[in-house]
């Protein structure tokens, strides 16, 4: 988006006029005037053909290693409250660096990591100004996620997953963009942040928001659940050292199933007469 007739803002495209020419290059300023109080440097190497005082162009403001605001016409992947997903160029003493398209590598703080990179990782990553007015990357991009995406229950998305919550559960950026959380109560999902998982919506919040499933729907899931729980009987020698009313962190713990699922992947073994349950057990009943 252009910014028009607003205050220069660092970290945003605007629509700027050429104000002054020089040998090392132009001149902006918001308003056509020569000697307006607040001008940004475009140098010349970016300065396109043709272009004279009182020409309008659109151009990114950011600040060079000198730590001055400076104009570029190139195109970076993000502006600020702007999610993309980038490429880590170093990782230094003070934190990593992304290729966002600019001359000037963007820094991403260590303290705004949810999880250690190395070069060559993409993450997901959002653009802010910091308190020292310098823009700076996050890998904590919950807040600038948008919530009116274009999907309902039922539909099939991909979502990449950008932090872990043992409270909350797996937070998932869908489309890279789109604010979606796969519920603790889904049980544990063995996914880093920067995974790409194909998730069904479970459920659209009322602020948009979406809950998501790395499950299929009950009825199409029990026979999968079914087969893990069975697999895992094998490998206690026949016995489950506990039965269907354990408590919701053991099967958790075990399965990575809601207690719910499990009831509903026991009771499917139970219906095909593959187990019995008594004294707190569950038995294969071929042993």
């Amino acid at each position: 988006m252009l910014l028009w007739g607003n205050k220069m803002e660092l970290g945003r495209k605007q629509l700027l006029y050429m104000v002054k020419k020089t040998d090392f290059g132009v001149y902006l300023a918001e308003e056509d005037d020569r000697d307006a109080s607040e001008k940004v440097l475009l140098p010349a190497k970016q300065v396109p053909d043709g272009l004279e005082c009182g020409d309008r162009i659109s151009v990114f403001l950011y600040k060079d290693s000198k730590d001055r605001l400076i104009a570029t016409t190139n195109e970076p992947a993000l502006q600020t409250g702007e999610t993309a997903v980038l490429k880590v160029k170093e990782v230094t003493k003070i934190g990593a660096f992304l290729d966002w398209g600019l001359e000037k590598d963007l820094m991403l703080p260590y303290r705004e990591m949810t999880v250690r990179v190395k070069p060559g990782d993409e993450v997901l990553a959002a653009l802010y100004v910091d308190k020292s007015s310098r823009l700076c990357a996050t890998m904590k991009v919950y807040p600038y996620l948008h919530k009116n995406s274009p999907y309902g229950i039922g539909d099939t998305v991909t979502g990449r997953v950008y932090e872990k919550s043992d409270n909350f559960g797996t937070f998932v950026a869908v489309d890279d963009k789109y604010s979606a959380l796969i519920p603790a109560r889904e049980g544990a999902v063995a996914a880093a942040p920067g995974k790409i998982l194909s998730l069904r919506v479970t459920q659209v919040l009322e602020d948009g928001k979406l809950n998501v499933s790395t499950r299929k729907e009950a009825y199409k899931q029990i026979e999968d659940d079914a087969a893990m729980i069975s697999s895992a009987l094998d490998r206690y020698s026949g016995i489950l050292p506990f039965d269907d009313k354990a408590a919701p962190d053991t099967i958790r713990s075990e399965f990575g199933l809601s207690k719910n699922a499990f009831k509903r992947a026991v009771g499917h073994l139970l219906k095909e007469g593959e187990i019995s349950i008594s004294d707190g057990h569950i038995r294969k009943k071929h042993i």
